[in-house]
């Protein structure tokens, strides 16, 4: 795979792989990112993955832009295939009901579909974690089922409650905390994304894979839910 190096500023770069959201770009920058990561280089102060690009934070008293990128290259040449059969697998419980998924009615009405249909198209996939952003423990899933790709609202609420579970474009994330947002909602986990207990803070992590499990209210609530 041919790779891309530019400046992204004074101390750090880019290393792109592709241009679009692929499964095959994707698991290619997450071979590097881990290559890059274990390598414990210092100087390296901060490795950062995306869709299809790693961003590289460096000192610039130790190396030079041409430095890293020979650096960078070299590991990413040499890096061990990931083995699949230990990526984690992350099911996030959620509810669907309509107090909660502020959108499923437009959604279905827009997709002509039933709400049951929607929810069962959704919880049918398994999402790779493509980037870490936006939020502390946002993490970006893809890619839906081509039939519910859905534009962003056209004006963004100022207040997502947080848990919940929304989709735009193909893609699909849990708003870790209330915050303002544009996606469309489905429906509400209980489940925090974001907490001090989790490694690195966020219960997902590049290169994980999502599945939604459907629950009721009543389990909703069990679990800690808030309505």
């Amino acid at each position: 795979m041919k790779l891309d190096f530019c400046i992204a500023s004074y101390n750090s770069l880019m290393i792109y792989f592709g241009e679009k959201i692929d499964p095959l770009i994707a698991k290619e920058v997450q071979k590097a990112y881990l290559a890059l990561k274990d390598a414990n280089i210092k100087g390296f102060l901060e490795i950062i993955p995306s869709y299809a690009s790693v961003m590289i934070t460096y000192d610039i008293l130790e190396y030079s832009y041409e430095e890293v990128c020979k650096t960078a290259r070299l590991l990413i040449e040499n890096a061990k295939e990931i083995d699949v059969k230990h990526q984690k697998i992350v099911t996030i419980p959620t509810y669907y009901g309509l107090e909660v998924g502020l959108d499923l009615e437009i959604l279905a009405e827009e997709k002509k579909l039933s709400v049951e249909e929607i929810i069962a198209l959704h919880v049918k996939e398994s999402y790779f974690v493509y980037a870490i952003g936006f939020a502390p423990g946002f993490a970006y899933l893809g890619e839906i089922d081509a039939a519910l790709c859905t534009a962003r609202l056209s004006s963004p609420r100022k207040a997502v409650p947080k848990g919940s579970v929304a989709i735009a474009d193909r893609q699909t994330a849990v708003y870790p905390a209330l915050s303002p947002g544009g996606w469309k909602i489905l429906g509400r986990t209980p489940t925090a994304m974001f907490d001090s207990a989790y490694e690195g803070l966020s219960l997902l992590h590049v290169g994980d894979l999502v599945r939604f499990e459907a629950i009721t209210k009543e389990v909703f609530l069990k679990l800690g839910g808030v309505l």
